[in-house]
């Protein structure tokens, strides 16, 4: 971040406004970004989905609110403002509304762990993939808080299920992110990202020694998302709608923006770990290719390092959409098995075989 904040000190000297004024201004506005282009995120990928959806499942997808139904999430968005905030009579009135709350918070620092690119790496800590994979575990106690605070037997059930389905899915990605640890020999998700780097482009990439591991993250990861085909705490055809069956308005809506967010949040994870993050699949930036080492280059390196970032992320999450598409939902004991009898013995088989890859190889050098 340091090249931004000098950039953003020569900006404001530009127009005769003090130094100090950027001590207060610049940590705010990282966040301030994050949260226009979390819901901006939000708006499109739900738009995305509902027309991957029906084009996957021969339907019409939104296609009456402007152009092509571009505007439907739009106005969804705004029926969910104008709706009112339903607090059921039995219901605990206080944890009722914490709830979506405790399920949102973590969410905005989950995207500030993320590094978009060189630059733009706004919380970069010793042991961020630890601090990601606590924080994307904390939205689960939202909902669990929910569906108990609503004092509904629906809403109990499904909250109990997404206890049930956390546990049994943390383990499985733990021990993978474990081998990713091994390989790149760091805790700090900017410097996983660098330890892929290659001239060979995809070369160097933890998706091939731990193609296993990514294989066990990718399932894991659609199962704490709570997502088809383990949407076993919602399951509108057994439980109306689980966890959120009493919820309406804004509060809703923070629930509905919680599962979005994470999943590009996870799904930037994935790419992050397995796929070189922001690295250029060529080996070399275009921009330095074509522009040679002028200043220029040297800017729009970061945009294009943000390009290749959300390419990647848009990729795993089309993967994530046609699993929903394709894939009916697991019985609760059978979504537990595989868990336990598949995956946690697969993520312990990555996590031997990346051991050895670093021991006698030295971690694909």
């Amino acid at each position: 971040m340091n090249y931004l904040y000098c950039a953003f000190i020569e900006l404001l000297a530009k127009y005769n406004f003090p130094e100090g004024l950027a001590l207060i201004i610049f940590p705010l506005l990282p966040f301030c970004i994050i949260a226009v282009g979390l819901l901006i995120m939000v708006l499109f990928l739900v738009l995305v989905e509902r027309k991957l959806l029906g084009y996957f499942t021969q339907r019409k997808g939104p296609n009456r609110v402007g152009y092509q139904g571009l505007l439907q999430t739009l106005a969804d968005a705004f029926k969910l403002l104008c709706k009112e905030n339903i607090t059921p009579s039995g219901a605990d009135k206080f944890l009722f509304t914490l709830a979506p709350i405790v399920a949102f918070i973590p969410v905005m620092l989950v995207w500030g762990i993320l590094p978009y690119n060189a630059e733009f790496d706004l919380m970069s800590t010793p042991v961020n993939l630890i601090f990601y994979l606590f924080l994307a575990f904390m939205p689960v106690f939202g909902i669990f808080l929910g569906g108990w605070a609503s004092n509904s037997k629906y809403s109990i059930i499904g909250s109990v299920r997404v206890i049930a389905q956390a546990i049994s899915y943390e383990l499985p990605i733990a021990f993978s992110l474990l081998s990713i640890a091994v390989l790149s020999s760091s805790l700090n998700l900017t410097q996983i990202t660098l330890a892929q780097s290659s001239v060979y482009g995809p070369v160097k990439w933890f998706v091939i020694p731990a193609f296993i591991g990514f294989i066990v993250v990718f399932i894991s990861v659609i199962a704490e998302l709570n997502r088809c085909p383990f949407d076993l705490p919602e399951a509108e055809s057994e439980l109306v709608a689980g966890y959120s069956t009493e919820y309406s308005g804004m509060r809703f809506a923070l629930f509905y923006i919680t599962e979005y967010s994470m999943m590009f949040a996870n799904a930037a994870f994935i790419v992050v770990l397995f796929f070189g993050g922001y690295l250029s699949p060529f080996g070399g930036y275009l921009s330095n290719i074509f522009l040679g080492g002028s200043l220029t280059a040297d800017i729009l390196v970061y945009f294009e390092q943000t390009f290749w970032f959300l390419l990647k992320t848009f990729i795993i999450l089309f993967l994530i959409i046609l699993v929903r598409a394709t894939y009916p939902r697991l019985q609760s004991q059978n979504l537990l098995k595989f868990s336990w009898n598949i995956l946690l013995p697969l993520s312990i088989l990555n996590l031997f075989i990346c051991m050895l890859i670093k021991a006698f190889i030295g971690g694909m050098a």
